[in-house]
């Protein structure tokens, strides 16, 4: 395993999210690596296929002002300095993908359920982030 300079660390803010950034901190520590905390909130009109004549602005700065919460409180207890946490709007995938990339990270840690059968074919956020990623990436096996 190569040197990492570094990490970003993608979590979707649930119960599991410490797990996966424990190990990425972890792995930072071991190689003197930077870490980048990232959250993506999703656009909520992709939620409603984009069929609702509603103005959902008030919704969407909810959502990322909560995340933007919860990443901070991340990142205090982490010891991730607030330059390294981001909160960003996209489709999940793609954009911790173009995050890595922009920020010249070597690795991409993010957290993945282990999916099988038709979830797997469906594809995930990891499954998304491996295809495509412009550096390694750590799938951290989480809800067992």
């Amino acid at each position: 395993m190569s040197d990492y300079q570094r990490i970003l660390v993608a979590i979707d803010l649930t119960e599991e999210a410490p797990e996966v950034l424990g190990k990425a901190k972890r792995l930072a520590e071991s190689n003197a690596a930077t870490l980048d905390l990232l959250h993506v909130v999703e656009p909520v009109g992709y939620a409603y296929g984009g069929d609702l004549p509603l103005d959902l602005s008030d919704l969407q700065q909810q959502l990322e002002d909560n995340a933007r919460s919860k990443l901070d409180a991340y990142g205090d207890e982490h010891g991730v300095g607030p330059d390294n946490r981001h909160v960003v709007v996209g489709r999940p995938g793609s954009e911790v993908r173009r995050q890595a990339e922009e920020r010249g990270c070597d690795l991409i840690v993010i957290g993945s359920h282990g999916r099988h059968g038709i979830q797997l074919l469906l594809g995930s956020t990891a499954n998304s982030v491996l295809h495509g990623s412009p550096c390694d990436v750590l799938a951290v096996r989480i809800g067992g």
